[in-house]
């Protein structure tokens, strides 16, 4: 299988047949292999039995219908997990993505990318509920994370396929693809691409999105920064409680033993001992997330770097080589 297409789609019954026909259109010229896989995240319209009665059509449909509403990102990793093809093209199934966008977009990932996002640089949406927050969280992600994109929110994105099986993706993380991928070392490109109005079936999103994404932000800029130093990012500010604290406690202590100050009924007394406690925590936090760290990594053989190409040895000595570390992305 050349290219898998995966589609996570939820109640969006009038829109499968017309997108399944846009994407036969778009990949049966480029000659290549393909698979379409939709993924039911617990729709409760006959979405299903719409692509059943297409895959006489188009043999090329998978469907994975999950049991219930698990929510995008799930079912963005059920699709991911169960496709096949060498490229990994994600789209959403509302139709506001253009499928003819596809064929560029491997071109552009077979020029050496490791993942290609698209960027709806004329976006179809209302200027205050949809550009306005997605304009922020952009700048805001691009920020935090160090991984500058015009565009976080385009599902439209074409991946290698040892991408596309090496990302972990929890919670409402699938914005946070390419932010993920960059912990693992990758080459990414962005392209415009063609952005339309939605014709039929209703909106998944709303401005509450928003404040997820800032949650969802504080775990990426976690993962990515601190998730094999821990102690790092709770030591920090350990640290500093710890100081100001004993700092506000040597002054007391001291203006008792030579002043004669009183400081029972000090408020920085009381001040100075819960700094130095969140301090003294904050640093045991981080050292059992440092013993939760070994945990991980030696338990489940994860490495702590990926090759992304090896010169100068034999496939024979290569074999060799332990398979974690001659990982190749």
């Amino acid at each position: 299988m050349e290219i898998s297409v995966v589609i996570p789609f939820l109640n969006e019954e009038p829109n499968l047949q017309p997108l399944c026909e846009e994407l036969s259109a778009a990949l049966d010229p480029t000659g290549k292999e393909y698979e379409l896989v939709f993924v039911d995240d617990g729709s409760l319209d006959k979405g299903v039995e719409v692509l059943e009665n297409l895959q006489a059509k188009i043999p090329q449909i998978r469907i994975v219908s999950l049991r219930r509403n698990f929510g995008q990102t799930a079912a963005m990793a059920a699709g991911l997990d169960f496709s096949s093809g060498e490229v990994v093209v994600t789209i959403d199934a509302d139709r506001q993505n253009d499928p003819a966008d596809i064929p560029a977009m491997v071109a552009k990932l077979e020029e050496g990318y490791d993942l290609v996002c698209g960027w709806r640089h004329k976006r179809q949406d209302a200027a205050i509920m949809r550009k306005l927050p997605s304009m922020i969280a952009n700048r805001l992600i691009a920020k935090t994370t160090g991984v500058v994109l015009n565009d976080y929110g385009c599902t439209l994105k074409a991946m290698t396929k040892t991408i596309a099986k090496k990302i972990t993706l929890y919670g409402e993380m699938h914005r946070f693809i390419p932010a993920v991928a960059s912990a693992i070392g990758v080459k990414i490109a962005e392209v415009k691409v063609n952005h339309r109005a939605r014709v039929a079936g209703e909106s998944k999103y709303g401005i509450s999105r928003t404040f997820r994404v800032i949650l969802d932000l504080v775990t990426v800029k976690f993962l990515l920064k601190y998730s094999s130093r821990p102690i790092h990012f709770f030591g920090m500010p350990g640290l500093a409680l710890t100081s100001v604290g004993g700092l506000g406690l040597s002054y007391l202590v001291l203006g008792k033993l030579f002043f004669g100050m009183s400081i029972a009924d000090r408020p920085l007394l009381m001040l100075s001992i819960l700094l130095l406690i969140l301090g003294v925590q904050f640093i045991l936090f981080g050292l059992i997330g440092e013993m939760q760290t070994r945990i991980y990594h030696e338990s489940q053989d994860k490495p702590v770097y990926y090759v992304r190409e090896t010169i100068g040895w034999s496939e024979e000595e290569m074999a060799k080589q332990n398979p974690i570390n001659g990982f190749k992305l």
